[in-house]
Order: C-alpha cells, then sequence, then structure tokens
C-alpha cells in the first residue's frame, strides 16, 4: 500500500490541486487524503488503484455552477443532465471512503423557487449528478456521507464487484429527481447498512441507454440488505428505465420510513425482470398530492409499453415475504397483456390499510405512460408524474373498480398468496370495497 498522500484545506478552489493528485495514480496506486477543513472543487476524475479518503471533518464541496462540470461528462444523460461532479471511466480498483462529507448545495443552488401545489422545488432543467462510476471493477464505497444532492446521488453504470456499505445519503426532501444510489446495468453488487433520505427514489435498478442509443448490459446480482430509506417516491425499486434484462436481485432488511411507495418494480423498456425477492421488510407508507409520485403503496409491480416500437419486458418469479407496516393504498401487480405479470408469491405479509388525509390512494397508478413521452411545459423534474388530461387528471392514475381494495391485481398469471392479513378499518370509509382483494381476469397455479 502506498504511502498516504494529504491535501490540508484551502479557502479557495482547489479543483486544479486535487486533480493533479489524483492523476498520480496513473504512475502506480495511490492513497490520497483529504484533510480536515473545506475543500471547493469543480468535477474530478479518479482512476484505477485509488484509496480517495475524506478524513473526519473534512467536507468536500462541489461548486454550485453546471459549468464547473464540463470536463467530466457522461455518456448516459440523466434528466437532460450529461455531467457529474466525480467520475471514474473504465477502472477498476477504487475506493472512496473516510467519515468525511461530500456537500453539494443542489437545493439551493440548483433550484428556482416553489411549486406550492405539489409541495416541491422547481428545480433547474441541468443539473450534475454527484458521482457517476462507468465500466468500473471492483469499486468500494464506504462510511461516507453525502449531503445535498443536485439530481441523482450516486449512479454506477455497467459495473462489476461493486461495494457500498456504511453510506448516509440526505438530500432535500422537496427537491425532485435527487434518487440515492441508482444501480444502472451492473453485476455483483452488495449494498448494505446505509441510510438513505430523499426526494425521490431510495436505491433503484436501472437498464439505461447510452447517447448513442445503445442499450445497456443486463442488472444482475444485486443484495441490498439492512438499509433504512426515507422516499418521497419508491424506497426500494427496480425501473423504470428498463432496457436490458434484471435478474436474481434480493432486497432484505430494511426499514422503509415515510415512503410514497414502499417497493416496485415498473416495467417500460424492452428488458426483462426475473428471479427478485424482497423479503423482511418494515414499512411506512403516506398519501401524497396527485403529481408525486406513488401514493402510499407498499407493493406495485406494473408492465406497460412505454414505446410502441419497444414493447415492455415481463416480470416473472417475485417473492414477497415477511413484509410488515402501514399503508393507506393498496398493493397493485397490473400487466397491459395477460401474463405480463407472473409467478408472484405473496407470503406472510400484515399491513395495517389506513386513511390518508389527501383520498389520492383510492386510484391506482401506472405511470409513467406514453403520455409522459411528451411532458407538458410545467414538469419541473417531474416528467413521468405531471402531465393532465383534458379533464383535469393526472394521465395514468385510474380509478379501481367499485373502490379501493387491499390488493389489485390485473392480467396476473399465477399469483400465490400465503398468510397475507390486512388490517382495515371497521367501518370501511366511503369510496373502498368491501372486498379486501380485486382480481381481474387472473389464472392461478395448477
Amino acid at each position: 500500500m502506498p504511502r498516504p498522500l494529504t491535501i490540508s484545506a484551502a479557502n479557495s478552489p482547489a479543483t486544479t490541486r486535487i486533480q493533479m493528485a489524483l492523476d498520480r495514480a496513473k504512475d502506480g496506486p495511490l492513497h490520497l487524503i483529504l484533510g480536515p477543513g473545506d475543500h471547493y472543487c469543480g468535477g474530478l476524475r479518479i482512476h484505477s488503484g485509488t484509496v480517495f479518503e475524506l478524513a473526519n471533518g473534512a467536507a468536500l464541496r462541489f461548486l454550485p455552477d453546471y459549468d464547473a462540470y464540463s470536463g467530466t461528462e457522461v455518456s448516459v444523460v440523466a434528466e437532460e443532465s450529461n455531467r457529474a461532479m466525480l467520475v471514474a471511466f473504465d477502472a477498476q480498483d477504487i475506493t472512496l471512503c473516510g467519515s468525511g462529507r461530500i456537500v453539494c448545495d443542489g437545493a439551493a443552488k440548483f433550484s428556482r423557487g416553489d411549486d406550492a401545489e405539489m409541495g416541491t422545488r422547481l428545480p433547474d432543467k441541468l443539473r450534475p449528478r454527484v458521482l457517476v462510476f462507468d465500466n468500473c471493477r471492483n469499486i468500494s464505497l464506504r462510511d461516507l456521507t453525502v449531503q445535498d444532492s443536485p439530481m441523482w446521488t450516486l449512479h454506477f453504470v455497467a459495473c462489476t464487484d461493486l461495494n457500498a456499505s456504511n453510506l448516509k445519503i440526505d438530500n432535500d426532501r422537496r427537491m425532485p429527481n435527487t434518487d440515492g444510489i441508482v444501480i444502472d446495468s451492473c453485476t455483483g453488487v452488495q449494498i448494505r447498512n446505509c441510510e438513505i433520505r430523499t426526494a425521490d427514489d431510495g436505491i433503484v435498478l436501472k437498464t439505461s441507454t447510452r447517447t448513442d442509443g445503445a442499450p445497456q448490459q443486463v442488472c444482475s446480482d444485486v443484495t441490498v440488505t439492512d438499509c433504512v430509506i426515507e422516499s418521497r417516491s419508491c424506497a426500494l425499486k427496480i425501473g423504470t428505465e428498463s432496457y436490458g434484462d434484471f435478474t436474481d436481485l434480493t432486497f432484505s432488511s430494511c426499514t422503509l420510513e415515510a415512503c410514497n411507495r414502499g417497493l416496485g418494480i415498473f416495467s417500460r423498456d424492452g428488458g426483462r425482470v426475473r428471479n427478485v425477492v424482497f423479503q423482511d421488510i418494515a414499512l411506512e407508507c403516506h398519501e401524497t398530492p396527485d403529481g408525486f409520485w406513488g401514493s402510499g403503496e407498499p407493493l406495485t409491480i406494473s408492465v406497460l409499453t412505454r414505446r410502441p416500437t419497444c414493447p415492455a419486458g415481463s416480470v416473472s418469479d417475485v417473492t414477497v415475504a415477511n413484509i410488515q407496516g402501514t399503508a393507506p393504498g393498496a398493493i397493485n401487480l397490473w400487466a397491459e397483456t395477460q401474463g405480463a405479470v407472473r409467478n408472484v408469491a405473496l407470503s406472510n405479509i400484515t399491513l395495517q390499510q389506513t386513511p390518508g388525509p389527501l383520498g389520492t390512494s383510492g386510484a391506482y397508478d401506472l405511470r409513467p405512460t406514453p403520455a409522459d413521452l411528451n411532458p407538458s411545459d410545467d414538469a419541473n423534474g417531474r416528467a413521468n408524474a405531471w402531465r393532465r388530461g383534458t379533464d383535469g387528471r393526472v394521465i395514468g392514475l385510474v380509478d379501481y373498480p367499485k373502490g379501493r381494495p387491499a390488493l389489485f391485481a390485473h392480467n396476473v398469471t399465477d399469483l400465490q398468496t400465503y398468510e397475507v392479513v390486512f388490517n382495515r378499518p371497521n367501518p370501511l370509509p366511503d369510496g373502498w370495497n368491501s372486498d379486501a382483494v380485486t382480481l381481474t381476469n387472473p389464472t392461478f397455479p395448477k
């Protein structure tokens, strides 16, 4: 292991000084430490064989200027942004660690006021992600705190052998698109003991496309365990970007707090999803205004074609077991065609279904839909959530037949339930279905 190189804090931007130190890894393994105090900088690139450590009391403060990241562009566009604060490309053997902080000033510096109706900020059109590692191998992140991301926080693309542990992500709860950890077309991923609090998805798996339109590889062999997540969207999610397949994914022993949605699988773009396990999870979900993502559903699985030229892939072999918590919304399992969702097993689930203050969980949610490909001018970071029809309703919200159930399944093949208990109000509120379970066009195992 090389002798550590320490950089002291400075009162002025230190982008060049820090990058020159990081570039020493081109000549051999590097252990770079940022000492206690504030380190102001623009975009940075990490190379193979680097240990980049933020010492206790160190704060890596990225500059609140999109132009500061013109030298760290990435090949996967997200929310119209193709830049990141900290990047690595085609690298291996990288460790990012330490008890210091990465501080981004995202909410204050990359937004332009408030959306009073939705209770969110109005984000700038162009916002950098905090971190993008692309086509990297043997990556470790541990013990760090990331605060106030302007957009997606940690984005890993086509990476292999990734370990993230004891991370803390604390983003503004009103800043759209601030997903916590994004696993995009990666293989061999372990995420454990992380605390994520954000306004968008907590931990989300995707298979997206690059700027040239080329689809990504499969997303497989991913384990998420012992995490605490607070999300104003979906806490543990697969999709919606789903151009490649997903397989062998396990989410276990997690606590989900104050979430719009708990668990979600959203197939839209052609990739198939199979062999997924959600188990040993405690959740708390709540209602939100109709223009937000989700409204109190403990579990949503939906398959809907977004583009006619790319039929949505199937979702199969999903196990949901040992789930407890409270949620005003229903478990929603929905397929556009018969059997596109199949072999789903629900077991040992106990949910308290309570009325919410807004009544927005009285409809099931199919967003994103084809209508979201042409977002309205006032989408404001919610292009896949905010499109309204001529009747004034958000497109993609559909009333349940005969009122709100506790479990709704449409076109699902081979649905299995065992020891699934819903504790519902007595008497039921207006607009609730007296039948806890609503199945339309189902088939069951023989």
